[in-house]
């Protein structure tokens, strides 16, 4: 049966390519990328945003870190099953459904009336985007037949999506600043719309394969895990912690962990070995991956929150500011994949998070010192050294896996990231209102963050605000180095290629 699959699959690849001209191939590629593009914008666009739903919704601090981790949390929870599914039932049929998830979901959340529906509006979303993400790269390598047609593609699909996450907030502060919160969602409609009816015109045909297995217990075991793990988080950084709900929910993660571990040794086909991370190359980019999206998730997040309700800066501005971080990560990253022949990983990965620790060091100091130019100046420094390392991280876990999983750590990669985020997310957006209430005044504690927003309160509550960003952003500097360390050790003989099959 997969003989016969495969031979299909490649005479309907080449008819494909045949009959069409590099102009509706390149054309259906930017309809990829427009795919690809909404679900990294959608990771990051809210970060201008928090300050306006905090007002408009009237959310809480606990309203405010699911309105951000219900979306990476579904992507993340479920893109190691997504990816095995398209194979399933067709990488077309599923961009297709994902657009219209993501259509659908992006609708609900620009009219959400509630906090609460806002979360499941954007749980949805994150549905939406698992269901179309893993379809993106793999119609990528059924539009093109000719090897330097597709690498030159896959090469771009991979500068979308660092390109997506990185403008959110600018785009989100375009938006704000000219109309209502629900516009940072609904901008997502007629993308998708034209997205669709493209999709339909230029798209490859669909290819199934019936005989591929496909198991949803999997997928939501490892949904469940990550769900109970970020609750356990938030609720044990939050300052009306209940024992009984952190209890439960570590409770949740070991018993899921279990489920999943169990059901992956069962299955002829998982959708995770954990023999797979013996290669330290593969843990090691796994590691950089999660890492560098950790630092820049949580420093973007913080930094534009605190530029509008500490600096008063407008949503756009705060995002033009937020965006040197991009602007520095961008050129770095084409760098860092250039030179890996000749520099190896070593000095690319631990020292892109020394870059980091350096950059994130240097903003404390200039954010302490109220000297605004050196403060960006930092955050270019960070955007710098989570460029390099993230320029070839995916190149390490892809190379380190065997050939027959290369399936598996491409799932693996993807999640890395998502789960870097959402891990930091659910992290540091919980310290930061725990510390900024015990850092309050007493009289000024019952307001909380209102306080920054009456002139008679604002400059005590900016400090005690400034105080508990500057501290978390040490702590975020600390852990660069940690990382340095035990990257280092996993790159320690400096291979230049991930070895192709090193984790057997």
């Amino acid at each position: 049966m997969t003989r016969v699959h495969t031979t299909t699959h490649r005479a309907a690849r080449r008819a494909y390519t045949s009959q069409s001209t590099p102009l509706h191939r390149w054309t259906f590629f930017a309809v990829i990328s427009l795919g690809l593009l909404m679900i990294g914008l959608d990771n990051s666009i809210l970060y201008t945003a928090l300050p306006v739903l905090t007002h408009e919704l009237h959310t809480t601090d606990t309203q405010q870190l699911w309105i951000i981790n219900a979306y990476p949390l579904m992507l993340a929870g479920l893109l190691l099953g997504t990816g095995t599914l398209g194979d399933r039932v067709g990488h077309r049929r599923m961009f297709t459904i994902g657009l219209i998830l993501f259509g659908f979901a992006s609708l609900a959340a620009a009219l959400a009336p509630t906090a609460w529906a806002l979360v499941a509006a954007r749980a949805f979303l994150g549905l939406g985007a698992a269901t179309m993400m893993p379809a993106t790269l793999a119609l990528i390598r059924l539009t093109f037949e000719d090897e330097i047609e597709r690498n030159t593609a896959i090469g771009i699909w991979g500068s979308v999506a660092v390109v997506g996450a990185a403008a959110g907030p600018t785009v989100g502060g375009f938006l704000l600043e000219h109309f209502w919160w629900g516009s940072v969602f609904l901008i997502n409609v007629p993308i998708v719309i034209g997205a669709l009816a493209l999709t339909l015109a230029l798209a490859p045909p669909n290819i199934p394969n019936p005989a591929k297995h496909w198991d949803l217990a999997s997928s939501l075991y490892a949904l469940v895990t990550l769900a109970s793990l970020i609750t356990a988080i938030k609720s044990a950084a939050s300052t009306h912690r209940s024992a009984l709900l952190i209890g439960v929910t570590a409770a949740v993660f070991v018993l899921g962990a279990s489920l999943f571990v169990r059901r992956q040794a069962r299955l002829s086909d998982p959708l995770l070995t954990f023999d797979i991370f013996r290669s330290p190359i593969f843990s090691g980019g796994v590691i950089a991956a999660g890492g560098a999206m950790f630092g820049m998730a949580g420093l973007e997040m913080m930094t534009t929150q605190k530029l509008q309700l500490v600096d008063s800066m407008s949503p756009l501005h705060a995002g033009l500011s937020i965006s040197v971080v991009a602007l520095a990560a961008l050129p770095m990253s084409a760098l860092g994949g250039s030179i890996l022949h000749r520099v190896g990983f070593l000095p690319l990965i631990s020292g892109g998070f020394a870059c980091m620790a350096l950059g994130i060091g240097g903003a404390v100091w200039a954010a302490q010192q109220d000297h605004f130019a050196l403060f960006l100046a930092g955050l270019a420094g960070a955007g710098m050294g989570a460029g390099l390392t993230m320029s070839v991280s995916s190149t390490a876990i892809i190379g380190a896996a065997p050939i027959h999983r290369t399936g598996m750590a491409a799932g693996v990669e993807e999640v890395s990231y998502e789960f870097g985020t959402l891990l930091s997310i659910a992290i540091t957006g919980s310290l930061l209102p725990v510390f900024f209430h015990s850092g309050l005044p007493a009289e000024l504690k019952e307001l909380g963050i209102e306080a920054l927003r009456s002139p008679h309160t604002h400059d005590i509550a900016a400090l005690a605000y400034n105080d508990a960003y500057t501290t978390i952003l040490k702590g975020l500097a600390v852990l660069m180095v940690v990382l340095v360390a035990i990257t280092a050790w996993c790159f320690r003989h400096n291979p230049k290629s991930g070895g192709n099959g090193a984790a057997h």
